[in-house]
């Protein structure tokens, strides 16, 4: 008889128990509904990139994966001058000129910032210093973009040999956008490191400097190089600043080292870009033209999906346990 009563004490009310099942069922929804969205997406994009290859393989005579083929090694962009050629590596040049240019720019500031935040900053003016630099995530893209076409290409023009549409305006401000994903990713890190290993650093007489460079920057590693890789795959999927500062002239990359300046002083066109020119122009649905969105979507897709594999598998390797 106690047993009973000391078993009906810890069973919870009946609607208690409905209205957690209906958060699960809700909470499962919401998990449903997101892969399903995920897999519709992707269904859509490779399947319609389908039909672009199709289309393609028509215009050339062959098959579909001579079409692919030519896809990915073709070095001319020409979706609207015949004759057509629809080759992705002008396209991939001016993305990857574009991302490194940012990169160069916004990993030691950003890690740099983490740093200053982490290790040197007091707590009020981290409070005040850190939101105010998130703040710059939060500017449209595309104001980005006007002020790079409007201020920073007339200043550097004064010392640089710069074209009205130019790369380096376009990478400088890209660099600056990503600024804040960087430091902040980077800078959660840098404050999960027990305080131990820094007692521990001062403890063998090492300096402020040498305990946040030595110490915590390489136990926060796996964070920090997740917020690097992070951080280019955004810059990789950036539209409206390459759109409206960058041009849009496709042109393969420039490897010569004593001209490789000259990839960011003259317009350029990466792969949202010519998204954007596609879906603009006045072709009707169904042509190659169209579908050739959804290729260069694939494309980008898979680019970006190997950068985050890649940051998971360094997360993994170098991840510290305390």
């Amino acid at each position: 008889m106690s047993g009973d009563v000391s078993k009906r004490e810890w069973q919870r009310p009946a609607a208690d128990r409905r209205r957690e099942q209906l958060y699960e069922y809700g909470l499962f929804g919401c998990a449903t509904l997101t892969v399903a969205i995920t897999v519709g997406i992707l269904y859509t994009l490779f399947s319609d990139a389908l039909y672009f290859f199709q289309a393609y393989a028509g215009l050339l005579d062959g098959s579909i994966t001579g079409a692919l083929s030519e896809f990915v090694t073709g070095r001319n962009w020409r979706p609207t001058i015949r004759p057509y050629s629809y080759g992705l590596l002008p396209l991939l040049s001016g993305t990857i000129v574009v991302t490194v240019a940012a990169a160069a720019i916004a990993l030691p500031c950003g890690l740099g910032a983490a740093i200053y935040l982490s290790e040197y900053a007091c707590p009020t003016t981290r409070a005040y210093l850190k939101p105010a630099l998130e703040v710059l995530a939060g500017v449209p893209t595309i104001v980005y973009g006007y002020f790079a076409l409007a201020y920073v290409t007339p200043f550097l023009d004064r010392f640089l040999p710069l074209s009205t549409f130019n790369a380096l305006s376009a990478s400088i401000m890209m660099g600056i956008m990503i600024v804040p994903m960087v430091s902040s990713i980077s800078e959660d890190a840098l404050s999960a490191v027990p305080d131990s290993l820094r007692h521990a650093g001062y403890g063998l007489g090492a300096t402020k400097f040498d305990v946040s460079v030595r110490v915590v920057v390489p136990a926060a590693f796996s964070g920090i190089i997740s917020s690097f890789i992070l951080a280019i795959s955004r810059a990789i999927g950036e539209t409206m600043i390459v759109t409206v500062a960058a041009g849009q002239n496709p042109k393969m990359l420039i490897l010569d080292p004593g001209r490789l300046d000259e990839n960011l002083y003259d317009s350029i066109q990466t792969i949202t870009s010519a998204m954007v020119q596609a879906a603009g122009s006045d072709t009707a649905g169904g042509t190659p033209v169209f579908w050739s969105m959804f290729a260069l979507g694939m494309a980008l897709f898979v680019v970006t999906f190997a950068m985050n594999l890649i940051a998971d598998a360094v997360q993994r390797r170098y991840r510290e346990v305390y």
